[in-house]
């Protein structure tokens, strides 16, 4: 087993110098000179308020410094990784909030051994100094079934109780009514976790391992053994499993949770978990709660209370009346805590119904008649086109890209197929063309699909009310610009472009009187053939072939050899369509 690599290889100082990170960057904190503790820098504000101190050992961030705020905590004690606080450090800290003319002090502490003797026993020098301080112990954790000694563990659950403390406190409340409140809230309250990793302490190797099929119930926040070990469930199977035995009657350390319950439900990464996965997660939370007939007054999803770099996730809920939800909305200045419009989770939310496409401008022709089978036919040429060759664009592909530059041309050449079944194409040239964007934007995909989109959409333009020749010249200028706006590409970067650059300049003739379409057309096929061959001497400058080494790039783009085949299919159609003489 390694030590798993981190940007801290060592231990020592890490909780130095990660609350000194935190305080650079939040004007609303300060240290205590000579202790490990974050106050507020306002402690001005709190005289003749009740001080809520918390705290515990580093490597639960943002826990619990990040919850100094006003409206939240006004100081913590961090102790060292997964270590208590010291008795002196606590100690200091009660006075420091004494002196600044707090109304008593409640010490907001999780159930684990060094914790409570630690901030007990501050607590019992600071009473004999005269001081007014009281302890809740927080522990929330719903793991084992049977109860043991040393009683559940304080988990992620304990940051509510910071909040409902700390609004409480803002409000003016005395320490006795905050004492009785948090302590009720905290009964009404359990966290479960569940890990795919395990965590490591920096510089040391991780405690325990889990296979790469398992996954673990009711982990601590320390890396401490759950209660099971299980093979790896999807998203919503887990959560199931694990609100089971949250509510599980026969589990010593249940939460009692009945149909038309109100409660608040915290989604916390462990460390790890990708936010993707923990959104997976917060959704089928709140769909397996809805279906159990519980209302969720309220959800927060983030990272509330780590362990480390635990690939994991926890569930609280805490159980709440319309008192405990105005507590957990009162406004703080706590950077941890979410600033979240205040409202219930729901799966059943409404969406908002998509915008209507406006009325189209009245077409110029129909989608019938001579000029409409004269498209369908050059289409169908170059459809048949792109499907000949769909393995040779794929095999081009293979050495710069990921080898599905001819799927992504074939999915076009199908799609414009069904289209052309379903309906006419209409034979106004613009109408074409934005008709054309529209079909390879819903159904090419990859970034090819929006490229000839761009093209197509902006070609269209410049043939709005025009049919002549010139106006391709334009449009095919048009498209190209848009292309490059957007894409970045400019000749030469061994793309599409060189290709669409080649023939572009080759239709300039079309501008004069008296031009010949097939005869200009047949020189830009030319051009975009030999630009397209060029590509397999140059270095890819955009694109995703940018990102390979130029001496793997032996063969043509596949883009730029599929616009050329392109085109060459539009010649052929317009050969068979017009004939040879035009």
């Amino acid at each position: 087993m390694e030590v798993p690599k981190k940007l801290v290889t060592t231990v020592s100082g890490c909780a130095d110098d990660t609350l000194a990170g935190l305080v650079a960057c939040n004007p609303g904190l300060r240290l205590l000179q000579g202790h490990r503790v974050v106050l507020r820098n306002d402690l001005a504000a709190i005289r003749g308020r009740v001080a809520v101190l918390s705290g515990g050992g580093s490597g639960h961030e943002p826990a619990h410094a990040g919850y100094v705020g006003k409206g939240m905590l006004t100081g913590v004690v961090a102790g060292a990784v997964f270590a208590s606080p010291s008795v002196g450090s606590v100690l200091t800290a009660i006075r420091a909030v004494t002196q600044a003319g707090a109304a008593g002090v409640l010490l907001i502490v999780k159930n684990y051994t060094g914790d409570r003797l630690n901030f007990g026993m501050a607590l019992e020098r600071a009473r004999a100094e005269g001081t007014d301080v009281r302890m809740v112990v927080v522990g929330d954790d719903c793991a084992f079934t049977t109860p043991g000694k040393a009683g559940r563990r304080g988990i992620c659950g304990t940051v509510l109780i910071h909040k409902v403390a700390g609004a409480l406190a803002e409000a003016g409340a005395s320490l006795d009514e905050i004492e009785k409140k948090v302590t009720a809230a905290a009964k009404a309250m359990g966290t479960l976790g569940l890990s795919l990793s395990p965590c490591s302490i920096p510089g040391s190797k991780p405690s325990f391992q889990l296979a790469a099929d398992e996954m673990e119930l009711g982990l601590g926040i320390h890396g401490e053994a759950g209660v099971r070990r299980m093979k790896v469930l999807p998203a919503d199977k887990a959560v199931e499993t694990m609100l089971k035995h949250m509510t599980d009657p026969s589990n010593a350390s249940h939460l009692s949770l009945t149909p038309g319950s109100s409660v608040v439900l915290v989604v916390n990464n462990l460390g790890g978990l990708s936010c993707l996965e923990l959104g997976i997660v917060a959704g089928a939370a709140v769909r397996c709660l809805e279906n159990r007939g519980i209302s969720i007054a309220r959800a927060l999803v983030g990272s509330f209370m780590t362990a480390l770099e635990m690939a994991g996730v926890s569930l609280t809920l805490m159980l709440v009346d319309e008192e405990l939800v105005r507590l957990i909305d009162a406004k703080t200045t706590a950077m941890a805590w979410p600033n979240l419009l205040a409202g219930p989770a729901t799966t059943r939310r409404e969406e908002i119904p998509a915008p209507v496409e406006g009325p189209r401008k009245p077409q110029e022709e129909t989608g019938t008649g001579p000029g409409s089978a004269r498209v369908q036919r050059v289409l169908e040429r170059v459809c048949s086109t792109l499907l000949d060759m769909q393995d040779r664009l794929n095999e081009l592909d293979r050495g710069a890209g990921d080898g599905d530059c001819g799927h992504t041309h074939a999915r076009a050449a199908q799609a414009i197929r069904e289209w052309m079944r379903t309906r006419p194409p209409p034979a106004a040239p613009a109408q074409l063309l934005s008709a054309l964007a529209d079909v390879v934007l819903e159904e090419m995909g990859g970034s090819s699909g929006v490229l000839y989109g761009l093209f197509l959409t902006a070609a269209a333009r410049s043939l709005r009310g025009r049919s002549d020749y010139p106006a391709w010249a334009d449009a095919m200028d048009a498209g190209i610009e848009a292309m490059q706006r957007y894409g970045g590409a400019a000749p030469g970067d061994r793309t599409m472009l060189d290709s669409l650059f080649a023939a572009a300049q080759a239709l300039r003739p079309l501008r004069s009187p008296g031009a010949n379409l097939l005869q200009v057309l047949a020189a830009a096929v030319q051009s975009a053939e030999a630009a397209a061959e060029a590509t397999r001497h140059m270095e890819a400058a955009a694109g995703r072939a940018s990102y390979v080494r130029s001496s793997r790039l032996e063969q043509p783009d596949p883009g730029a050899v599929a616009v050329a085949a392109v085109l060459g299919a539009v010649l052929e159609g317009l050969r068979d369509t017009l004939g040879t003489s035009k």
